[in-house]
């Protein structure tokens, strides 16, 4: 017990030293200035500016609490030695003390703006430190450059994801970083952040320094000094390869359901061509004379069925590259592989080809595209109605590209217009347990990949009732590697 109460009086005897020491240092501040005045001839006229400094060091240095305490002693000290009679505390005019009262305001009134000044100097240090922690512990790669495009910082995050240490990136041009088919890229951005514009976040690629390519979310802001001149950029760059790898996945397990999906009417368009050719064996071994006929007949039935199975690997099998294809010819091949459900529903089928225009794509991917808008207008028309389906050349008037729309019209049910703004997200579906909410988000996915858009129109009243899904696809574009 006695070294507790002994702990406690240490404590509290440090504490009340910690607290008279600023009021010392007051003192010595005082005592400072009047030496100062004392010794100096040059100082010696000058006791109001030397006691006021004195008090203004006080306030940088002590705290508000001595700055006070330094005033008080300083305005005795100038009644005592500056004003007569001198060394003496008496004044003898109301002008003398007109002054000493001056002296006391203007000390405590520049002891609180300077505290004031140490307050706010104090804070934004510290919002300094702790900017520059975030930045430095950040799992985002952070860096800044000049306007010419030179690396000026570089956190941690950005030395894991790049490879690169910040003493290798500091100095070093940002198309360092860029892959060679990305500088032009790198270039557009720097003249944006130039004009005072910010770079909206998007997706790209970046090469490491062992030289991967990897896919990021890069967003890129100017920096602007206290005139509000730019004098560089801050770039943030996001590995978004757990999420590309995730949502491939999704792609690719949609396309198996496509697949499955189309194993019912697969199964009914093969069926008929394979009993074909099993009537047409058994005539030819019974009929020897017609053998010739009947075996060239069979061979037309196993095209038939070559043809649906190649057409159907088409919805679950990747290419390489992009290729040249005919959107119409592929609307074709969709429509075969859906005849017989849309002659189950009675469902009219309306083809309006006016060019059949190539463009450059995945044949595979724009089947996908197709069925999954087809299926869709066959669901929204279980009691029957008119397909409407066109495939034009255009144009797309905002960015002034050639290409190709593509058109699928339904008279179903329509969209409700609280849904329809939802209706591409992932997941969210209106069909319950028939569908996976993937389709439509898969399907922006495919178009955007090609650089093109969909746009959706729908009525759900009046006399007229339907949906109309537009896709353009551009004639001639880069294909997005990370899209």
């Amino acid at each position: 017990m006695s070294g507790i109460f002994a702990n406690l009086k240490s404590r509290i005897a440090q504490h009340q030293y910690s607290a008279v020491v600023p009021y010392l240092g007051a003192v010595l501040a005082v005592w400072v200035a009047l030496s100062l005045w004392t010794f100096s001839p040059v100082l010696h006229r000058h006791i109001f500016a030397l006691l006021l400094a004195g008090v203004l060091f006080t306030a940088r240095f002590l705290g508000f609490g001595p700055a006070v305490f330094s005033a008080l002693v300083s305005s005795v000290c100038f009644d005592f030695f500056g004003l007569p009679p001198y060394h003496s505390l008496h004044i003898s005019t109301a002008h003398d003390l007109e002054r000493l009262l001056a002296f006391l305001v203007l000390s405590v009134f520049a002891s609180s703006m300077a505290r004031q000044k140490t307050l706010a100097e104090s804070r934004a240090d510290r919002t300094t430190r702790e900017m520059a922690a975030i930045v430095e512990y950040s799992c985002d790669a952070i860096y800044s450059a000049r306007p010419d495009g030179i690396i000026t910082s570089w956190n941690r995050a950005a030395e894991q994801l790049y490879g690169y240490t910040a003493e290798e990136a500091v100095g070093s041009p940002l198309s360092r970083l860029a892959p060679p088919e990305r500088l032009d890229e790198v270039e557009r951005n720097l003249e944006t952040l130039n004009r005072g514009a910010y770079v909206a976040p998007y997706r790209t690629e970046r090469i490491r320094k062992d030289g991967t390519r990897w896919p990021v979310l890069l967003s890129i802001s100017p920096l602007r000094n206290a005139r509000g001149e730019i004098v560089g950029a801050s770039a943030i760059a996001r590995d978004i390869s757990a999420e590309k790898q995730s949502e491939a996945a999704i792609r690719r397990s949609e396309k198996l359901a496509t697949a499955g999906r189309l194993a019912a009417s697969i199964a009914h368009e093969i069926n008929n061509p394979l009993e074909a050719v099993i009537n047409l064996l058994y005539l030819a071994r019974n009929d020897s004379s017609h053998a010739v006929e009947y075996l060239t007949q069979a061979e037309q039935e196993v095209g038939r069925v070559a043809r649906l199975a190649q057409q159907t690997l088409g919805f679950v099998r990747d290419t390489n590259s992009a290729a040249a294809m005919d959107s119409a010819a592929i609307m074709d091949e969709v429509l075969q592989l859906y005849s017989r459900k849309l002659e189950k529903r009675r469902i009219r089928v309306v083809r309006r080809y006016r060019d059949r225009c190539q463009i450059s794509g995945y044949a595979g991917e724009l089947r996908q595209l197709l069925a999954n808008l087809l299926v869709n207008a066959v669901d929204a028309m279980p009691e029957g109605g008119t397909l409407q389906v066109r495939v034009a050349a255009a144009r797309d008037w905002s960015s002034g590209r050639d290409g190709i729309r593509i058109t699928v019209a339904d008279t179903g049910s329509g969209i409700p217009s609280d849904n329809i703004q939802q209706i591409f997200e992932p997941f969210y579906t209106t069909k319950k347990d028939a569908g996976t909410g993937l389709g439509l988000w898969i399907s922006r996915g495919i178009v955007q990949k090609h650089g093109g858009s969909i746009r959706v129109r729908s009525r759900t009243a009046g006399r007229s009732t339907g949906t109309v899904f537009q896709v353009f696809m551009p004639q001639r574009q880069e294909i997005s590697r990370v899209a």
